[in-house]
């Protein structure tokens, strides 16, 4: 008799393999059977249970292909989303330090007056060396430099025959290096502004790439030449028409495709 119940029961649970509860239900049609005869029935169902979740699992080898394919996914793409993080950042570090530089020429001119008055009757040298420290007064920074200090701008590209720019010096507080000469011109109050993004020994030191350039006009303020509609822009420009593009498109794309213009198109996308 055992042994009929337990065929009736054998056959019906491989039936199904559709899951533990259909399996564990059958049990209760065979409650009259012994306590070993139940056992057995028990230990079966436990076998069923087992094949289930072999079959639904993944198999070590499965389970490498699949970690082999994300890691050259993302050997792929993680190279240009880093690329694309620190251009995001330079942009930004650039605009800030435009934004704190209009500040700071005009809380000057505010209390010296205006800059085509500030070299008047005095050296081109000393002329220089007043309007680095009378901006300065007004920048944030951690050091500095003076035409023979050793932490000069670094060029290696990009403007003239590259090397050292022997310029009054700031380093900020983000370690940005931003040189201020000041030019004897008594009618427009000029100055010439180069900024490394990346400061001392780090980065390209090239133009375009980490290298920029502003320049400052009494009647103007701190400024970019904005680039005319259909100019190109490419990487070997000089800084000033790679910043006016970083702060009229805020994007570096000029470094990715060679196909860009100002007021055109004005992004690889």
């Amino acid at each position: 008799m055992l042994k009929k119940y337990y065929l009736q029961f054998k056959q019906s649970a491989v039936l199904d393999y559709s899951g533990t509860h259909s399996l564990f239900a059958r049990i209760n049609c065979y409650r009259n059977l012994s306590n070993f005869a139940v056992g057995c029935l028990l230990s079966r169902v436990s076998q069923q249970v087992a094949t289930l979740y072999r079959k639904s699992a993944f198999t070590l080898a499965e389970t490498l292909i699949v970690m082999g394919i994300i890691g050259v996914v993302a050997a792929l793409t993680l190279p240009n989303l880093n690329s694309s993080t620190a251009n995001k950042e330079k942009v930004a570090k650039l605009q800030k330090i435009y934004s704190n530089l209009q500040d700071a020429f005009g809380r000057a001119e505010a209390v010296y007056g205006p800059t085509d008055e500030w070299c008047l009757g005095i050296s081109s040298d000393n002329c220089k060396k007043r309007f680095f420290e009378r901006i300065s007064e007004f920048m944030k920074y951690q050091k500095k430099c003076t035409i023979t200090d050793n932490c000069s701008l670094k060029l290696n590209a990009g403007y003239g025959t590259g090397g050292d720019i022997k310029n009054y010096s700031l380093i900020l507080n983000d370690g940005t290096i931003v040189s201020i000469e000041g030019n004897h011109d008594a009618v427009s109050g000029k100055a010439e502004i180069k900024i490394d993004i990346d400061g001392l020994n780090k980065g390209k030191n090239a133009s375009c790439y980490d290298y920029f350039g502003l320049q400052f006009r009494h009647n103007k303020g701190v400024y970019y030449n904005a680039g005319d509609v259909g100019l190109s822009i490419h990487p070997d420009n000089d800084n000033y028409r790679c910043t006016s593009w970083i702060l009229e498109n805020v994007n570096m794309d000029y470094l990715k495709c060679n196909d860009l213009k100002f007021g055109t198109k004005t992004t690889c996308k």
